[in-house]
């Protein structure tokens, strides 16, 4: 009888061989991404008469909303160092790149589904033309702030420099979230729908249309939420005003670049199965 006998020596070569895999597969899968990229953006726009707009749009309707209610009287909030206007606005884009960054990898694994049965290509081209696009629609929804920061009498400080270490800061916690429910997503079309109701939940136990109570339930879960320090600072980007719990965001980051490689090993193993399963 063959005896085999499996060591940590062994383990460590085939852990090394997939780390290798995945680096080649990412290194060669750029140039399709960026052609799924443009097409798509030509897509996305092609048929829309006010384009690029639509990405300023709902956030400003938000903010109108929420600056007539705050005007009226009809709620009260607490001083938040700058305009309300300003602090909405900035939110509420702040917070369309998370949630972009989140359903970016179901939302591209999708749209290739009818593909993966049946072309042989590296996976992580629908990943990279996902998040292209994420950082594509963020680069938009900033300038479109920072306008808007400018016409309100808001003028950038040396804090803007930073910006995109944040900016990345965003779409690392979002598309980390987004690659390990992308797997589940393409087997329950449940998650796709139930994803924009607890991201308008998360919001509301986020600093993006009020500041952090100080005191109550609300303000200990908005210390906690990792996306406090995210949207601070990012916001704090813009108006120059100090940056808060840094330490906070780099644990954060630390934290979701491990989540990230794990969910990206997840995707790589479990979307084939899950291709292959719903074809036959």
């Amino acid at each position: 009888m063959q005896v085999r006998t499996y060591t940590s020596s062994i383990e460590k070569v085939a852990l090394s061989s997939e780390i290798f895999k995945m680096a080649n597969d990412l290194r060669s899968s750029q140039d399709l991404a960026k052609r799924i990229t443009i097409r798509d953006f030509k897509a996305q726009y092609r048929q829309s008469f006010f384009g690029v707009l639509w990405a300023f749009i709902t956030p400003l309707m938000s903010t109108i909303v929420w600056v007539v209610l705050e005007k009226s009287g009809v709620v009260k909030m607490s001083n938040t160092g700058i305009p309300y206007a300003a602090y909405v606005f900035s939110g509420t884009m702040i917070w369309s790149i998370f949630a972009e960054s989140i359903q970016a990898p179901l939302q591209s694994t999708q749209q290739a589904r009818g593909l993966l049965g049946k072309i042989n290509f590296p996976k992580e081209a629908l990943l990279l033309s996902g998040m292209y696009k994420v950082i594509g629609n963020a680069s938009i929804r900033l300038l479109l702030v920072f306008a808007a920061f400018l016409a309100i009498g808001i003028l950038p400080s040396s804090h803007i420099f930073l910006l995109p270490v944040f900016l990345t800061g965003i779409i690392l916690v979002g598309f980390s979230i987004g690659l390990i429910i992308t797997p589940i997503g393409m087997l329950y079309s449940d998650i796709g729908r139930a994803t924009p109701l607890f991201l308008q939940l998360l919001m509301y136990l986020s600093p993006v249309i009020y500041n952090i109570p100080t005191e109550g339930v609300f303000s200990k879960i908005m210390h906690i939420n990792p996306m406090t320090p995210i949207i601070l600072n990012t916001r704090s980007c813009l108006s120059g005003a100090a940056f808060e719990q840094i330490v906070f965001f780099i644990i954060i980051q630390l934290i979701f670049l491990i989540i990230l490689f794990i969910g990206w090993g997840i995707y790589r193993f479990s979307i084939p199965i899950i291709v292959e399963r719903s074809g036959s």
